[in-house]
């Protein structure tokens, strides 16, 4: 290969590598999933408490939409992110009729109208960082309903339901639904506990979901233990030892058995990742003890996927169903990034003289810089 050849493709994979991290990777622009919270209550009433974005719903972007830049109505969105709790709430105040059209709580005796009870939007912090408002919402129960079904407006994206027994902070229902697609139908009274192959198919979709596209952390991790050594030998012991340490601490952290702020664990990743790549370029071979460290890192990686799945919660009848799902969720999307790197890159060059100066080095040094960047962000921004 001809010299300007070599520097031409070495140049490209920084740049497909940094346009990737900056289009999916920025925080800022990402939204999660809403958190619906319902409380029930022995008086006919109902409370819904809605965590969402709100700023997406007064930009008319909705929630439904997972980087915000995506939308022609992003400079809204921008500039309500600088707005004051009490602009944003008068802002939310235009769109709210709207919005709670777009709710479908549907019982059977009818369905609910519900009317808002508090608006609460956090101080403006951080612009580059999401901030998550709580629209609480109540509304009366017909006398005859026995059991409840819960969709909205599909432009606002999948949301986490959650039904809260009396008294109680922890849920006896607790699942994903789909954006424009309706809940199963969950009885007013008493535990409602789904099906083990239900709860298990649902999380290897999350599991699968947090990895691939959202997890551009995770991606860029595993992206860095592939390009040191394309060997399958070598890929399978680095791989299964980060399956094993994630699924041992994420066990460990939704039983209530340990835990770790979010604040510590968010550098440590970025820090991991940093770690990796460095390592793909101060050294040419895999070392007998990176297996190990790959193991500590994963300890680590699965605190950060505990926290995912403490939003969703876990039924404690479908504990293991839900753990093992996301697990495997996890690995398959942990697998198809692998697959993706194999077919793009490591088919065509890994068996060149050149793969390790001009693929392995140029897109290790671009994923150091990026963790690098998300280390710096997560401590001191």
């Amino acid at each position: 290969m001809r010299p300007f050849v070599k520097i031409f493709f070495a140049l490209l994979v920084v740049n497909l590598v940094s346009a990737f991290v900056l289009i999916t990777g920025a925080n800022a622009h990402e939204i999660r999933p809403s958190i619906v919270d319902v409380d029930i209550q022995k008086d006919g009433k109902i409370t819904l408490e809605i965590k969402l974005n709100l700023e997406a719903i007064v930009a008319g972007i909705g929630t439904g939409v997972s980087d915000t830049q995506q939308s022609k109505n992003s400079d809204k969105y921008e500039a309500a992110r600088k707005l004051e709790p009490a602009q944003l709430k008068a802002a939310f105040s235009k769109a709210e009729a709207e919005f709670l059209r777009s709710i479908f709580f549907e019982t059977d005796g009818g369905a609910l109208l519900f009317e808002t009870k508090s608006v609460s939007v956090p101080s403006v912090g951080d612009i580059e960082l999401p901030r998550t408002s709580i629209i609480t919402l109540t509304a009366k129960i017909p006398p005859t309903a026995k059991d409840f079904t819960w969709s909205w407006n599909e432009y606002l994206g999948s949301s986490v339901l959650r039904v809260k027994a009396e008294n109680s902070d922890k849920p006896i229902f607790a699942g994903m639904v789909n954006a424009g697609e309706f809940s199963k139908p969950i009885p007013l009274e008493g535990v409602v506990i789904a099906g083990g192959f239900e709860v298990f198919t649902l999380y290897i979709e999350q599991g699968f979901i947090h990895i691939v596209p959202k997890g551009v952390d995770h991606i860029l991790f595993v992206v860095g233990l592939f390009l040191l050594s394309t060997k399958l030998s070598s890929l399978f012991w680095q791989i299964s030892s980060f399956t094993i340490a994630h699924t041992l601490t994420l066990g460990l952290a939704m039983a209530g058995i340990i835990s770790a702020p979010s604040s510590l664990v968010e550098p440590l990743i970025a820090l991991s990742i940093v770690f990796v790549a460095v390592e793909n370029v101060m050294t040419s071979n895999l070392s007998r003890w990176r297996p190990f460290v790959v193991f500590l890192f994963g300890l680590l990686h699965g605190l950060g996927f505990a926290s995912v799945l403490n939003d969703i919660g876990l039924q404690p009848g479908n504990f293991i169903y839900g753990l093992l799902g996301f697990n495997i969720g996890v690995e398959i999307g942990q697998l198809t990034v692998i697959l993706i790197c194999f077919l793009l890159v490591g088919f065509w060059f890994s068996r060149k003289t050149y793969y390790r100066r001009y693929i392995t080095n140029p897109a290790s040094i671009a994923i150091a810089a990026m963790g690098g960047f998300w280390f710096v962000e997560r401590v001191f921004l």
